[in-house]
Parts: C-alpha cells; sequence; structure tokens
C-alpha cells in the first residue's frame, strides 16, 4: 500500500464567496435580495401605467367640458374638482347609491364567500353520489354566457315583483360557479383529510368541523376570493341596470348613468361622479390590503 506524502495531497482550492453550495448569487443565509436598477424600472412604468386612468379621472374631474375638448388635453388638475364633485353628488343622488351599493356589494361578497367555501369543502372532502358529475355541472355554467339568463331571470324578478329592489340584484349573485371551484382546488391541498378525521373521532359534528376546521384552513382563500367578489359586484353595470331604475334604488353605476345629460354631456361632471364612485373601493384597499395580502402570503407559505 502506498502512503501519500504532504506533498503529494491535493488539496481544492476554495470557492469564491458567492459560489459555495452550487449557490451563484450574491445573497448570504439571512439577507434580503435586492433588485437591480432595471428591476425597479420596470415597476415603476407599470405602476405609472396603473396609476394612469386613476389619475387622469380626478385631473378631468377638476377640469370644465370646454377645456376637456381641447386638444392637446389637460395633463394637471384644475380648480373645478369640488365644483364638480358637489355637481356630481347631487344629481346622481351619491348618497343613496353607494349606500345601496355597499348594501349590494356586502351581501353579495359575504354569500359568495360562506357558500362557496361550503361547497368547495364538499366537492374538494366529502364523499357523496354523482360528485363528479355535479361538479362538471357547476363547472359547465361558466362556460354559459350571462346573456342567455338575462330574460328568464327577469321574468322571475317581474313575477316575484321584485323590480327596482335590491334583493333582485343580490340573490340571483349569492353564489357562484368560480367561487366554487376556486375553493375546491384551493382546499384539496390546504386542508389535510387526516385533520378531519380527526375531529370527527373527537366527535365534532359537522358543523362544528367547517367552522373551526375548514374555514381557518380555508381564511386565505376566502379573503382573496371575498377582495375580487367584492370589486366585481361593485363595478356590476349590466344587470343591475335592467333590473333598478335611477329614480327607485340605484347602485352607483346605474346612477352615474344620470350624468352629464343634456344636447352635450358634461364629461367633468361625469368624471366626477366616476372617482366618487372608485373613491370607496380604494379605501376599503387602504384599511383592509394589508389583511387580504397577509392572507395570501399565508395561503402561499402553507401551500
Amino acid at each position: 500500500m502506498t502512503t501519500l506524502t504532504p506533498a503529494d495531497r491535493v488539496i481544492p482550492p476554495k470557492a469564491p464567496p458567492g459560489k459555495r453550495n452550487g449557490l451563484r448569487g450574491t445573497a448570504r443565509a439571512g439577507k434580503h435580495l435586492h433588485g437591480g436598477k432595471f428591476t425597479y424600472a420596470v415597476l415603476i412604468v407599470f405602476t405609472v401605467i396603473s396609476l394612469f386612468p386613476l389619475v387622469w379621472t380626478a385631473i378631468a374631474a377638476s377640469r370644465n367640458n370646454h377645456r376637456l375638448a381641447q386638444n392637446p388635453p389637460p395633463f394637471w388638475f384644475g380648480g373645478n374638482l369640488f365644483k364638480n364633485l358637489e355637481i356630481a353628488w347631487t344629481d346622481a343622488n351619491m348618497g343613496s347609491a353607494l349606500l345601496n351599493t355597499a348594501i349590494v356589494a356586502g351581501s353579495i361578497t359575504i354569500g359568495t364567500v360562506v357558500f362557496s367555501t361550503l361547497a368547495g369543502f364538499a366537492f374538494a372532502k366529502l364523499r357523496f353520489r354523482f360528485k363528479n358529475v355535479l361538479l362538471l355541472l357547476v363547472i359547465g355554467t361558466m362556460m354559459v354566457p350571462p346573456q342567455l339568463s338575462v330574460v328568464p331571470l327577469y321574468m322571475m324578478v317581474a313575477k316575484l315583483q321584485w323590480t327596482d329592489q335590491l334583493q333582485a340584484v343580490i340573490l340571483p349573485t349569492l353564489v357562484s360557479a368560480f367561487g366554487v371551484f376556486f375553493m375546491r382546488q384551493y382546499l384539496i391541498g390546504a386542508l389535510p383529510t387526516e385533520l378531519i378525521e380527526a375531529a370527527r373521532v373527537d366527535g365534532a359534528s359537522s358543523l362544528r368541523i367547517v367552522w373551526h376546521v375548514v374555514f381557518p384552513a380555508a381564511r386565505p382563500a376566502m379573503a382573496v376570493l371575498g377582495m375580487l367578489t367584492f370589486v366585481m359586484a361593485w363595478n356590476d353595470f349590466f344587470w343591475p341596470i335592467i333590473a333598478l331604475t335611477q329614480n327607485g334604488s340605484p347602485t352607483v353605476q346605474v346612477a352615474l348613468t344620470g350624468l352629464g345629460r343634456g344636447y352635450i354631456p358634461d364629461q367633468s361632471v361625469i368624471m366626477a361622479g366616476a372617482l366618487l364612485g372608485t373613491l370607496p373601493l380604494l379605501a376599503v384597499f387602504v384599511l383592509f390590503g394589508k389583511q387580504i395580502v397577509g392572507g395570501i402570503m399565508q395561503g402561499a407559505v402553507k401551500g
């Protein structure tokens, strides 16, 4: 047997700090990764593009109709913002419209989140007959254009004497096929079957399992679905303009159709009304945006 002398031993060179353990980056454990200048430039561009419609709405609402018709259009604020907001608030009865929209959007959001979570849990974890067939039927309703159901839905609402009442807008949209499918896909991976079986062994009823096991596990997805549903319900125009009128119980989108009437529509007043209808959405996101994003990140980490 040959013995290697110290001179014959080959000591491998030390790898650079950035290439140790197969890592090519220069970040060390415990430190945050920082994007380069190109990353920040792209984010700034997309931020400006996303905020431009809102900023332009505010600029147009602060001008008059004559200035908006000129070329080039204005790109800075004028002095008529509060005047146009007052006109839009009075002409469109925005106080009542905002209250009606808050009731409609809140009811639809709560109903969609609760019912979609329950149905998604049933399709994801429970066993019952015709489970796959019913799921296919639910998904199949997403392929049907909503315009095809307007006539029979309006006939049903008229027969129930719900025309120009808020329940005509709330009840048909208390649950959505997208919400059921979304919650089902989330609960398949986020809710272990063993946890449900352990709760049943401990003697928990189905209602208690849903309240103490299903809802806590589905909280991140429920936050995302609630945010999407609230925004869609707040901005919905197609069905409310059919079921409601401006003189009855209009939502914001229906009330805005009465602004700027005349031989030459006043675009600045219309923009002021649109700004009034957008501000509550911004307020909701500012107040609850941190909790919503935190719920999304919590679901991503658990997944």
